[in-house]
């Protein structure tokens, strides 16, 4: 390999590049029409324009980027995660147009990537599974029928994919048929894929995986154990390295189980295999991402692997070292979101008017923008990851404090503040299993509690006034008006933020109620239902379905 492209966008393309350019690579980057500014772009030794904005006209076009490979030279793609990282049909074209994939084969992606494929292959390998329903369409008559033999609460999964999208929890009946149809359309949206299974669902367990590298002579190694418990909306938001208040038994059975899957179907590259423990002390297997990990950093930072090299050196049939260097100290990852965790965790594209990144002892910063860049609305909302690293874990959680009070982003809202409430929460911050009391569900359980926790912590002194940028009138772009354009209706329904219109649950002449779901937006991969706020009768929808509208923008008008 010489020549790599990298088939992804922000802070894990950034990271790629840094790694092609540590190892004596020349890479060539990707970047849509809202990313030709993007950091990642900027930093590549190439960068190549995907025409148009959505994903699947740009970072999901299999055959566009396949043509920019050819005009650029490109002998290889890593796919990075998310996107087309876990698509077998993109890696047999990779490797069919006479180019290195730098990942597992099309066969392995194809049989793990799959959810309900990855636990045959467990179940035959001995690994611990929960029950669940793994047919061929999941149906509202078929998932009724599960519930009946196994109860709720339920979690109805995208089979294909990862990250937390098209996770829908279901614990009451009627909420099955409606959940089942938005884990549907967010599989769709974010894999070009709408199936998806029903499982049994676990309350108050954690979620622990192990981060694993695989070679092409048949060795598979478990390099760490994480913890990646702190979740929202199945969206991991902190993970750590190694995974916090494990037994010797409880690790080596998931190295085991972790072993013995990829070996079932001869893996190569990095993968992840992840478990829910309860807190019985019960493992579970869940699935294997077939791909690196938007989490891969703690691992790195408590190993000394670069994770991303080693994809490199498998990818060019190297064998795998005869051993790791054992774990030593301890590392935690804070993703920073463009998301306010105060109102529903709402988007908050826009553009970053300053950026100021901690530093210090043990701060590793990977970010995909910089002071000045936009944060589009067409993605995922994450703009970058604070990670810290200590002797152990007291001190990485020292470390980590200090460093999320110096951070500072003006110009959106990111969710740092509730990193900086869960820090100071004993439940997390425990020296104890016993005061240990983190759970998937934990953040929604205490949200409030982590709101109000943020109000009364002190900050830092800002930077002075003269770091910080502040946008010219022109940029400002005000919204011209006249009366002519009075809308001929009541009041308007506003669009509560940047994104498309997935679906309109209404039509002209229908009767709405206070409360009532007038349509579904989707921004930054995750879906918002738009709310009426009064009562009255649509008398004009002023968009249409899949349309992109900008934030406070009339949906609807009502009488």
């Amino acid at each position: 390999m010489k020549k790599i492209l990298i088939a992804n966008r922000g802070e894990i393309a950034l990271r790629i590049v840094r790694a092609c350019r540590d190892a004596g690579y020349t890479s060539v980057a990707i970047a849509s029409e809202a990313d030709r500014q993007a950091l990642h772009a900027r930093s590549a030794d190439e960068s190549h324009i995907l025409t148009g904005t959505a994903p699947r006209d740009t970072y999901l076009n299999q055959g566009a980027i396949l043509s920019i490979a050819a005009r650029a030279g490109a002998d290889a793609v890593h796919p990075g995660y998310g996107l087309l990282s876990e698509n077998e049909t993109f890696a047999a074209a990779v490797m069919a147009a006479g180019l290195t994939w730098i990942g597992p084969s099309p066969e392995a992606i194809a049989q793990l990537g799959d959810k309900v494929a990855a636990r045959a292959i467990a179940r035959r390998a001995g690994a611990p599974l929960l029950p669940s329903w793994e047919g061929d369409e999941l149906t509202v008559e078929k998932a009724s029928a599960f519930v009946a033999e196994h109860g709720l609460p339920v979690i109805v999964k995208a089979q294909n994919g990862g990250g937390g999208r098209g996770m829908r929890i279901v614990r009451q009946q009627a909420e099955l048929e409606g959940q089942i149809a938005a884990a549907r359309r967010e599989a769709e949206l974010a894999f070009g894929r709408p199936e998806c299974f029903i499982e049994r669902y676990i309350d108050h367990a954690r979620h622990v995986e192990t981060q694993c590298l695989a070679d092409t002579h048949g060795r598979v190694a478990v390099i760490s154990t994480r913890d990646c418990t702190l979740q929202r909306r199945h969206q991991k938001l902190i993970e750590e390295a190694p995974a916090p208040f494990l037994s010797e038994e409880q690790t080596k059975r998931l190295s085991e189980v972790s072993i013995a899957v990829l070996s079932a179907v001869g893996y190569r590259g990095a993968a992840t295999c992840e478990f829910l423990l309860t807190g019985e002390g019960d493992i579970f297997f869940l699935e294997v991402n077939t791909r690196i990990q938007v989490e891969h950093p703690v691992t790195e930072e408590v190993t000394g692997v670069d994770l991303i090299r080693e994809m490199f050196k498998i990818a060019e049939g190297s064998p795998l070292p005869e051993s790791f260097a054992p774990v030593r100290g301890h590392a935690i990852e804070f993703r920073i979101n463009a998301e306010d965790p105060w109102a529903d965790f709402r988007p908050t594209p826009g553009r970053i008017e300053a950026l100021q990144a901690p530093g210090g002892p043990g701060v590793r910063i990977d970010f995909g923008y910089a002071t000045g860049d936009t944060v589009p609305p067409y993605y995922d909302s994450m703009i970058g990851k604070v990670i810290v690293t200590g002797p152990d874990r007291p001190e990485a959680l020292a470390r980590a404090r200090r460093a999320l009070s110096e951070m500072k982003v003006i110009g959106l809202t990111t969710i740092a503040p509730l990193h900086q409430a869960i820090l100071s929460s004993p439940e997390f911050s425990a020296g104890e299993i016993e005061n240990f009391a983190i759970h998937t569900r934990w953040i929604d359980a205490v949200l409030q509690r982590l709101a109000d926790a943020a109000k009364s912590l002190v900050a830092l002194p800002q930077p002075p006034a003269a770091e910080f940028v502040e946008p010219s009138l022109a940029e400002q772009d005000p919204t011209p008006s006249s009366e002519t354009d009075a809308p001929l209706y009541r009041a308007g329904i506003k669009a509560p933020l940047s994104g498309i219109i997935m679906e309109l649950c209404v039509k002209e002449g229908d009767a709405v109620n206070l409360g009532d779901t007038v349509a579904i937006m989707e921004a930054m991969k995750m879906e918002q239902p738009v709310v009426a706020e009064i009562a009255g009768v649509v008398a004009k929808i002023n968009v249409a379905q899949g349309s992109f509208i900008d934030m406070d923008a009339d949906i609807m008008g009502l009488n």
